[in-house]
């Protein structure tokens, strides 16, 4: 297993406490603290239904799954743990056609004979990747890491074990915030960095990170550093 190593990507203030997520219903805790509590706002008129989101685990998990497999597509440009996020979401809403297969390597038996259903989304849904909710209240191609859990996700537990696969593992450690995500057999991530040698992908055992020897990164109730498991607001349940 090689070492985890999470450079400070994300140069940002420290946005929430430690303690906000054990603490959610307070709502002294505003306006950082709104992302680890329920929302008010009116249903998204695009959100998944059930079958529309349970395709989308299968195939937001076969992606990411891919590029650790076979290594990141040159596609995904924006090389860090929020733009491994949003560069699968984007894949996922796409239309899977022989095309879309080819470009992603998915050509052979193995990969074509086991291939989840299609989401059977409205053109409408399809854009969800293009309007990402930024901190500031725009919206676009792009978000950070805070921004895809403050403004784009739902808070669901501090444990692990009601994480769905596509689920988002969020830990701050003050002045870097990182996302995980948990695709049920093991968690998959990118350190932020990149070299000739090193994608920067990196997969971790469930079994393995609970037990880190670096305490701030286990995903355990008790571990201030890890605010919780997230799951985008556009999923059902």
């Amino acid at each position: 297993m090689r070492r985890l190593r999470i450079p400070g990507a994300f140069a940002a203030r420290r946005v929430w406490l430690a303690r906000a997520a054990a603490t959610i219903a307070m709502a002294s805790l505003a306006p950082y603290a709104r992302a680890l509590t329920a929302t008010t706002a009116s249903p998204d008129p695009d959100a998944l239904s059930p079958q529309q989101s349970a395709a989308f685990r299968a195939w937001f998990v076969r992606i990411v799954d891919q590029q650790m497999r076979r290594g990141p597509t040159p596609r995904w440009t924006q090389r860090d743990c929020a733009g491994l996020v949003r560069f699968a979401v984007g894949e996922t809403l796409k239309p899977h056609d022989t095309r879309w297969l080819r470009a992603n390597g998915m050509t052979s038996l193995a990969d074509t004979s086991s291939l989840p259903p299609e989401l059977q989304l409205s053109a409408s849904q399809r854009t969800i990747a293009n309007r990402w909710t930024r901190l500031d209240g725009s919206t676009g191609a792009y978000a950070s890491a805070i921004a895809l859990i403050q403004r784009n996700s739902r808070f669901v537990s501090k444990d692990v074990n009601q994480a769905l696969p596509g689920d988002l593992l969020f830990f701050d450690q003050g002045d870097d915030q990182h996302l995980m995500i948990w695709l049920d057999r093991y968690i998959a991530y990118h350190t932020g960095t990149v070299t000739p040698a090193d994608t920067g992908l990196r997969a971790v055992a469930v079994s393995d990170l609970m037990q880190w020897k670096d305490s701030r990164w286990q995903p355990l109730d008790g571990n201030p550093n890890f605010v919780g498991v997230f799951r985008l607001d556009f999923l059902t349940p």
